[in-house]
């Protein structure tokens, strides 16, 4: 019988300490896969908790994207029974998440070094600003900050514009990727060796490898990459250009299908001009091809060319806003959007988990966890007796949400 690819990591516990974007969304994904993420947050709650507009009664939405398929337990670190109770969780653990500025797990007494005396075959993966070593291992940054200090930022835009970041967190949500595929290669390890690891995953390094492309180009020649807003650098037509209510996003830059866009605008002699006769050609006249190819497509409106266009098997799409997302057919039929109940925003709708068909994109075990849902309940699991659970409860070194019954 076929294994979902939603239960491949069923039994993996994973401790996720881990805050704001880039861990917790490695976090999420493991348990989207079937693991049992406990969110180990302080009594206040992950810091991400704070990042808003926009709410939803009382709740951080950004938070709750990077949070379904965890459990949360609220523990104070700065107490002794906290560091205590955590080593005892991870001698039962296969993952350690943690994104704390480098140094702080091994001052807490739990460190890599530390936990897998107890454990051996425990994987600790420690996601940080610019990484575990180097001149500037013990600098804060956020996504915004490795944005800028990875080049990202001075691609993005227009020739004449200033530099810009990519809207959506994109350091954070490719750290929290790469931090997955890095945990379940260990794992894969951890499984034919008996032995774990230390993995050191970084936004720096991620935003570079975000770059590939670019950054290998600049390393060959030596030039900075222009910004060139929708345009590929390395190709045209290959840009969004303005239709008669809008904007459409043509990739035409095969020879075939330019001949074929040319032919389609009335003028295949285009195809000829000297000045776009090839690929190279074109992206050193992208201005004059511009010009060319806008005036010609301002005379119909996004939805005819696209319409016209796919008939000849020419690749575009027009320019969507999220009103156009939500509303299109087949967002609706890959079902990659999940709606969630949690304690205390109610239902929740956002991105699932893209693996697999469409059966394994919804599969949503658990929504966002409010600060301390489960703390009770994980202490039972992990065998922790009924008075030490009231003493810990009692001392504040263990917080349990207060409407939850324990």
């Amino acid at each position: 019988m076929a294994v979902n690819i939603n239960d491949a990591l069923a039994g993996v516990m994973v401790l996720d300490f881990s805050q704001v974007g880039a861990g917790p969304t490695c976090g999420m994904l493991l348990g989207d896969l079937g693991a049992d993420v406990i969110k180990i947050e302080p009594p206040a709650g992950d810091i991400g908790r704070k990042l808003g507009p926009p709410w939803q009664h009382g709740e951080s939405v950004v938070s709750m994207s990077f949070n379904r398929n965890k459990r949360s337990i609220a523990i104070d670190l700065k107490k002794p029974q906290g560091p205590q109770l955590v080593r005892r969780m991870a001698a039962r653990a296969d993952v350690v998440l943690e994104s704390f500025r480098p140094g702080v797990m091994d001052r807490l007494g739990l460190g890599y070094e530390a936990l897998r005396l107890l454990n051996p075959r425990l994987v600790f993966c420690s996601v940080s600003a610019y990484g575990q070593t180097g001149p500037w291992r013990d600098k804060p940054g956020v996504d915004g900050i490795i944005q800028a200090v990875s080049g990202l930022m001075s691609n993005i835009g227009s020739e004449d514009s200033p530099p810009m970041k990519v809207l959506t967190p994109a350091a954070d949500m490719t750290t929290g990727f790469l931090a997955m595929g890095a945990i379940l290669a260990a794992l894969r390890v951890r499984d034919a060796t008996g032995a774990g690891q230390h993995l050191d995953v970084n936004l720096y390094n991620s935003a570079i490898m975000l770059q590939q492309s670019a950054v290998a180009s600049y390393l060959s020649c030596g030039e900075k990459p222009a910004r060139t807003g929708t345009a590929a650098p390395y190709s045209a037509p290959n840009e969004a250009y303005p239709t008669r209510d809008g904007w459409i996003m043509i990739a035409a830059y095969h020879e075939d299908r330019w001949k074929a866009l040319c032919a389609l605008l009335g003028d295949p002699a285009l195809a000829g001009d000297e000045r776009f006769a090839t690929n190279a050609q074109r992206v050193a006249n992208r201005k004059a091809l511009m010009s060319e190819l806008s005036r010609r497509l301002a005379t119909h409106t996004s939805a005819e060319w696209q319409e016209r266009m796919e008939a000849v098997d020419i690749i575009c799409g027009p320019i969507a806003d999220y009103d156009m997302l939500a509303a299109s057919p087949q967002l609706a039929h890959n079902g990659v959007i999940v709606e969630m109940r949690t304690a205390d925003a109610g239902v929740v709708r956002m991105p699932g988990a893209a693996f697999g068909d469409r059966d394994a994109q919804a599969r949503v075990r658990r929504g966002p966890p409010a600060i301390g849902e489960h703390s009770v309940e994980i202490l039972h699991a992990a065998g922790v007796p009924e008075d030490e659970i009231a003493a810990l409860l009692a001392s504040g070194a263990v917080v349990q949400k207060k409407d939850v019954q324990p």
